[in-house]
C-alpha cells in the first residue's frame, strides 16, 4: 500500500518551515508604514503651506487695494480737517469779541429825547483804558463788558427814565448810577468846585448843566451774563491765512443834543 499523509498542507511542518523569514519581515513592514505616513504628512504640510501662501497673497492684494482707496480719500480728509480748523477759528473770533454793534443799535433806540451824553466808552474788560473817556470808579466792579456813560438830563426823573430804558437792552444785567447831581447840589458843597460853563481846557468837556434843573449823571451799564473771555483784549490765535478783524473796545466822546 502507498502511504497517505492525512495532515492538511497548512498544518504540515515542512510547508510552514519553508515560509518562515524571521523578524526582518515585521521590521520591513513597519518601515514601509512609517514611510507612507511620512509621505502623507509631507503632502498634507505642503498643501497647508500652499494654502497659507495663497491666503497671504490675497491679503497683500486686499491691503494694496485698501491703501489705494485710502489715498484716493486723502483730499476729502484734508478738506474736513481744514473745515474743522476754520470752524474753530470762527468760534474763537466770535467768542473773543463783544457784539458792540448790536448793543449800540439797541442803545440808540432807548435814549430819551431829554437826555444827552458828553462822554461814552464801551470796554470788554475793566483793565482796558480809553483816552479821554469817562472815569467811573464803579466800572472796576464789573468784570465783563460794560458801557460807561456821562451826560445830562432835563431832570432827575429823566435820569431815572434813562436807567429804566437801559435795563431793556438785551444782555444788560444791571445799571449802576454812580452820580446824578444838579448845579445847586454841587454849589451846596463848599469843598466842590463850581461847574465849568465856559470853554473847557484841552481834554476836558464843558459842564452840560447850563440850567439849575439839569442833572449831570454817571452811569455804568453792565453785561455780566455775557462776560468776554480772557482773550478778548488780544487777538485770538488763528491758522495762517485767516484774516482777523475786530477789537476789544469802543469809545467816543463829545457833546450831543
Amino acid at each position: 500500500m502507498r502511504p497517505v499523509n492525512l495532515i492538511p498542507k497548512d498544518e504540515r511542518r515542512g510547508d510552514r518551515a519553508a515560509m518562515r523569514t524571521g523578524v526582518f519581515t515585521y521590521v520591513l513592514v513597519g518601515v514601509l508604514a512609517v514611510s507612507v505616513l511620512a509621505v502623507a504628512a509631507l503632502a498634507l504640510t505642503s498643501k497647508q503651506i500652499s494654502d497659507r501662501n495663497s491666503e497671504i497673497a490675497q491679503l497683500q492684494l486686499e491691503e494694496q487695494q485698501t491703501q489705494a482707496k485710502a489715498q484716493s480719500l486723502t483730499p476729502f480728509i484734508d478738506f474736513r480737517a481744514a473745515q474743522e480748523a476754520r470752524t474753530s477759528t470762527i468760534l474763537s473770533l466770535a467768542q473773543s469779541r463783544f457784539d458792540w454793534q448790536r448793543v449800540l443799535n439797541e442803545f440808540a433806540r432807548v435814549i430819551p429825547s431829554n437826555v444827552w451824553f458828553t462822554k461814552m466808552a464801551g470796554t470788554a474788560d475793566p483793565s482796558v483804558t480809553v483816552t479821554n473817556g469817562p472815569d467811573l470808579t464803579t466800572r472796576d466792579a464789573v468784570s465783563g463788558p460794560a458801557l460807561e456813560l456821562e451826560g445830562c438830563a432835563a431832570s432827575q426823573d429823566a435820569v431815572a427814565g434813562l436807567i429804566a430804558n437801559l435795563q431793556e437792552i438785551d444782555g444788560v444785567t444791571r445799571v449802576g448810577l454812580e452820580a446824578s447831581e444838579r448845579p445847586d447840589d454841587v454849589q451846596s458843597d463848599p469843598g466842590t468846585a463850581s461847574p465849568t460853563t465856559g470853554d473847557a481846557n484841552e481834554g476836558e468837556v464843558a459842564d452840560c448843566r447850563t440850567r439849575d434843573f439839569i442833572a449831570q449823571f454817571k452811569i455804568v451799564v453792565a453785561f455780566d451774563s455775557v462776560p468776554a473771555p480772557a482773550t478778548a483784549t488780544t487777538a485770538p490765535s488763528v491758522p495762517a491765512g485767516v484774516p482777523t478783524t475786530g477789537g476789544s473796545e469802543l469809545a467816543s466822546s463829545g457833546t450831543g443834543g
